[in-house]
């Protein structure tokens, strides 16, 4: 961390994953930048290391990416923290922390969508056992949409191993806005 001024704090490894995926696609590297990322092993650990990097620890920027339904977490710890008031969305995104509507796979199947996304399985050998998900009682009469959210859910390690691959798929025109924020907003941390 010699060189780290941001670190950026993601809920787990497949938010980690696809910052990391998409920062490479638009040329970051941020590591060089002095950007670290940090998978906190879930959003509920956010103050811990709000502590750890943030004013009253290491003294660092902080920035992050959050679901919608820890959206509340992120809020509280990021105001005890004296980092600033983010009583709103538009609060804590100014002081750099992001949310994704439901989820980062939810954004990331909506920008691509599902046809695309199943190819993206099909590329990771996986489309059969999509294909028998989607045949299970419970399942049956969903959307693709939601099935493909409980197929990244399911499985050992299978958010991690897709969601670089999706980021990788994604036209760079059609990023989901929470990542899209998040890279924008460490760009501008280039020049501070």
């Amino acid at each position: 961390m010699n060189d780290t001024h941001t670190v950026v704090l993601v809920e787990g490894a497949s938010d980690l994953s696809a910052v990391e995926a998409l920062a490479g696609r638009r040329g970051l590297d941020l590591a060089a930048e002095g950007i670290s990322l940090v998978a906190m092993g879930g959003a509920s650990n956010i103050a811990t290391y709000i502590r750890r990097f943030g004013p009253s620890g290491h003294g660092l920027r902080l920035a992050g990416l959050c679901d919608a339904g820890e959206e509340g977490d992120f809020r509280r710890a990021v105001e005890r923290a004296g980092l600033g008031a983010a009583v709103s969305r538009s609060g804590l995104e100014a002081l750099g922390f992001f949310v994704c509507v439901a989820d980062l796979e939810d954004e990331l199947i909506r920008a691509l969508g599902t046809d695309a996304v199943e190819q993206v399985v099909e590329a990771g050998g996986e489309l059969g056992s999509f294909r028998t998900l989607q045949k299970q009682p419970a399942w049956r009469g969903s959307s693709t949409h939601a099935q493909l959210r409980r197929f990244m859910g399911a499985g050992s390690g299978r958010k991690i191993r897709y969601s670089g691959m999706l980021v990788e798929a994604l036209d760079l025109d059609r990023v989901p806005r929470p990542l899209d924020l998040l890279l924008a907003y460490l760009l501008g941390s280039r020049s501070r």
